[in-house]
Formats: structure tokens, C-alpha cells, sequence
């Protein structure tokens, strides 16, 4: 009988041993920075907890403040990701997707959503930067969800970026304050939602509200 070779896992490449490292860091410093401000923990602080060598965190990320954008940038991704999944579906229910995944997001991971609101560390322009990206893609979803494309005037772009921006207070308040179920507070933004869209129809008859925001249904 012929000698069987064991089965051998293939081995990682390089390449891909370094990203997942760089991605497990991250995943310790969402968790380390969820429970301890920015200013309280030193490098050597983040490489005990995180049981690494503190050159390691440098090789990274080059410092800690870059380590702190690479987590926020992580948590971006995830929240715009989250938020604005299900492109396939009707165009109503994808706004009430992207309002409930916002909302979800927002829930699970409070410490990465008040960083990203807030602008991270006192005014921190790559923060703030982050942060109006998140808005801008947010507003391009309902965008596409309330107009069928992205490509909008000032005028509706105002009008979203308003809401977007009283969402995120919303939100804030929502997490630190949680009287009311997510499913009401989904309910209460899009009607909000629906209030801006029919402004926006009143200025600007080239941009109807779609016929659920409307009055008459």
C-alpha cells in the first residue's frame, strides 16, 4: 500500500502573513481604544495589552496617532459597509437598509461611532476628513435611493447633508440615552427623511419626493 502523504496547509505568503497582522493590531486597538481615551494610553501601554513588542506597532503604523487613524479607518469602512449594503434591492427598502444598518452600527460599536462623529482627538483634520467622507457616502446611498442617482444638485445635497447631520446627534443621543427601540427610532428618522424630501421638492420641482415621503399616500 502506497505511503500516504499528510495533508499540509498550505503556508501563508508573505504578503498575506502581514496583512492579517496588520488587521489583528487593528482589532486589539478597536478594543483597546473602546475602553481608554486617546491620551491615556501610551505605546507602551497598547503593546503590553496588546502582548507585541512596541516596535512591532511602529513597524505598522509608524507612530501611535497613525495607529489610531488606521482603527478609525477601519471603523469607517465597517459602518459605510454595513450601512449601505443591499444596492440590489427596491429603491425604499434600501433607504430603510442603510437608516436601520446606520443605526445597528451605531449600537454595536458606540465607541468607534462617537470617534467618528466626533472627529476623533480635539480637531484632528484627518479625522474630520473621515468623517465628511462617511457623510458623503451616506448621502450618495439615500441619494440613489430617494433619486435614483448620486449626481444631485446643491440644493438636494444641502438638504440631505442637514439630515445626515441631525442623524448623527440623533444617534448620539440615542446610544448614550436608549428609550427608544431601534425599530422606532429607524421609523422616526425616515419619516424625518421624508420631511427633507418634500423641502427639497418645494424649492426644486426637478426633484420630486418619491411617492412614499409624500403626503398623499
Amino acid at each position: 500500500m502506497p505511503h500516504q502523504r499528510a495533508a499540509v496547509r498550505p503556508r501563508m505568503r508573505g504578503t498575506e502573513r502581514s496583512l492579517a497582522r496588520r488587521a489583528e493590531l487593528i482589532a486589539i486597538g478597536r478594543k483597546l481604544f473602546a475602553d481608554t481615551s486617546y491620551d491615556a494610553l501610551s505605546m507602551d501601554d497598547i503593546a503590553r495589552q496588546a502582548h507585541v513588542a512596541k516596535g512591532l506597532i511602529y513597524y505598522y503604523f509608524q507612530s501611535k496617532r497613525g495607529y489610531y487613524l488606521a482603527i478609525v479607518q477601519d471603523s469607517v469602512a465597517d459602518l459605510v459597509t454595513f450601512a449601505a449594503s443591499g444596492l440590489t434591492m427596491p429603491a425604499v427598502d434600501r433607504v430603510h437598509r442603510t437608516i436601520d444598518g446606520y443605526l445597528r452600527y451605531a449600537e454595536h460599536h458606540q465607541a468607534a461611532y462617537r470617534t467618528i462623529v466626533s472627529g476623533g482627538v480635539g480637531f484632528d483634520a484627518e479625522v474630520h476628513a473621515i468623517r465628511d467622507g462617511v457623510r458623503e457616502a451616506i448621502i450618495d446611498t439615500i441619494a440613489e435611493g430617494a433619486y435614483g442617482r448620486s449626481d444631485i444638485a446643491p440644493l438636494p445635497r444641502m438638504s440631505l447633508l442637514a439630515w445626515v447631520c441631525s442623524v448623527e446627534g440623533a444617534t448620539l443621543d440615542w446610544i448614550d440615552r436608549p428609550e427608544l427601540s431601534r425599530d422606532t427610532m429607524r421609523e422616526l428618522l425616515v419619516k424625518t427623511l421624508g420631511g427633507a424630501l418634500r423641502a427639497v421638492e418645494e424649492l426644486d420641482p426637478v426633484y420630486p419626493a418619491p411617492q412614499p415621503a409624500r403626503r398623499d399616500t
